[in-house]
């Protein structure tokens, strides 16, 4: 982990630090290289095999599906076993701690909560001359989500991908798991029982995104795609943009912390950490104007992270991704973190709430020593699917919203539209469009 100083290398090197490469300029681990070969003949970058991955399942359908499950997953399926059947959700039921499935319902109910309180309206406002205008907000008939599997269990995530979606009011929500052994971790069937999801597929990868987007012979297509997941997912939702909506472009995890000399070093390590232990891309950045606390940091990062279980992963991210800058003052420490755009905000300072007004591109702000990120993650209500890689610039959060479409209303009486006649018309023939001119000119002569 590193440690700079603002003062020393320049605003410019501290930008240039800040800016996150393109999530899809990540090098293949060898696994995924031996795939390429097996697939293909030849290495491929991550882009080209997806876009194959995608058209192959297009194509291809179940049949597809059944040869990726079984290359990349090592599991043979038949196509009916893809779905999750009843037997396997009372199994899930059997096995599963009720001290875990407890905290699972009170986020699952803290979620609902807080996105019940997102709900649009629908609305219609009257005009001159007896004329309505409105709009009408519609939830999405079917949605997908993606739940990822690999080297982790996430049944927060499927809380907070499918309780929106059943608070906007989605007719119909199946989900997509990597299987792991040709299982699912029971708690992620669980959680999915308790947020609303309709049918859960034991597919992961590319080619779940792929049928989720164009639908096979077992497997509905859906109208948008929601939900994190590595490098192949992030890309296949890419490359399927269009053929149906999706959420967002995620990539690995981030947190920057903006810190003063009243945080605590043990608090302000441990919550980097919370990022790193999730994948050796995540990246952990604090910036503070206290050369003292930075120090403390890095030596407390390194203690915590000698009793961490997924230690490799989390020394792996610091090591790359892992930063603390030296700031001139805070209100250089909030220029910094605007420019980082960070998936998490903390704000660990003694007075948060002044510094909140500064934050113009977060996807979610935790303010204070007792509002951690992973409260974020699991129980506080917010949702925890956020932009990254520096797209909070123009992202949000996953929301209601995002399971809804918006309809504009539109009734004039006849009195109203010939009032506007005039104009409408001069506004078409300025165009070219002499139809939607005559659409106009007919009803004013009749």
């Amino acid at each position: 982990m590193r440690i700079v100083k603002a003062r020393e290398i320049g605003e410019q090197e501290v930008e240039r630090l800040l800016t996150k490469e393109p999530f899809d300029k990540v090098e293949l681990n060898p696994r995924i290289r031996e795939a390429n070969r097996q697939l293909f003949g030849e290495d491929l970058s991550a882009a080209e095999l997806v876009r194959r991955i995608v058209m192959d399942v297009r194509c291809k359908g179940d049949e597809a599906l059944l040869h990726y499950t079984k290359l990349i997953d090592k599991v043979e399926y038949r196509a009916e076993d893809f779905l999750v059947t009843e037997a396997e959700y009372e199994a899930a039921a059997k096995d599963a701690d009720p001290k875990v499935v407890e905290s699972l319902r009170k986020a699952a109910a803290n979620v609902r909560r807080y996105h019940e309180e997102q709900k649009p309206n629908s609305w219609m406002t009257y005009r001159d001359h007896g004329s309505i205008l409105g709009q009408a907000v519609i939830p999405l008939d079917r949605v997908g989500i993606y739940v990822p599997g690999g080297t982790a269990a996430y049944p927060s995530s499927v809380i907070m991908n499918a309780v929106p979606a059943s608070v906007a009011g989605v007719r119909e929500i199946i989900m997509m798991v990597p299987p792991k052994n040709g299982k699912i971790n029971p708690y992620v069937l669980i959680a999915a029982r308790e947020a609303g999801v309709s049918k859960i597929y034991k597919i992961g990868g590319a080619q779940a995104i792929a049928a989720m987007a164009f639908g096979t012979e077992t497997i509905p297509r859906v109208d948008k795609i929601t939900g994190p997941g590595n490098i192949f997912v992030t890309l296949a939702k890419k490359e399927v943009y269009g053929h149906c909506d999706i959420d967002m472009l995620a990539g690995p995890s981030e947190i920057l912390i903006v810190a003063d000399e009243t945080a605590d070093p043990i608090y302000t390590a441990a919550d980097m950490l919370s990022q790193a232990e999730h994948d050796p891309l995540a990246s952990s950045i604090v910036i503070t104007d206290s050369e003292d606390l930075a120090e403390k940091v890095a030596g407390e990062a390194e203690k915590q992270l000698a009793e961490l279980p997924r230690q490799e992963i989390a020394r792996a991210s610091l090591e790359r991704n892992g930063l603390v800058i030296i700031a001139e003052d805070l209100m250089q420490a909030m220029r910094f973190a605007n420019i980082s755009a960070p998936e998490h905000m903390e704000l660990l300072v003694k007075e948060p709430f002044q510094l909140l007004p500064y934050v113009r591109h977060a996807g979610a702000v935790f303010l204070g020593a007792y509002s951690p990120e992973p409260l974020g993650d699991y129980l506080a209500g917010p949702n925890h699917v956020l932009p990254t890689g520096g797209t909070a610039r123009y992202y949000s959060v996953l929301n209601v919203e995002t399971f809804m479409k918006r309809t504009s209303i539109i009734s004039y009486t006849q009195p109203a539209l010939a009032n506007v006649s005039d104009d409408i018309i001069r506004l078409a023939e300025s165009e070219g469009l002499e139809a939607h001119a005559n659409a106009i000119r007919l009803r004013n002569q009749r």
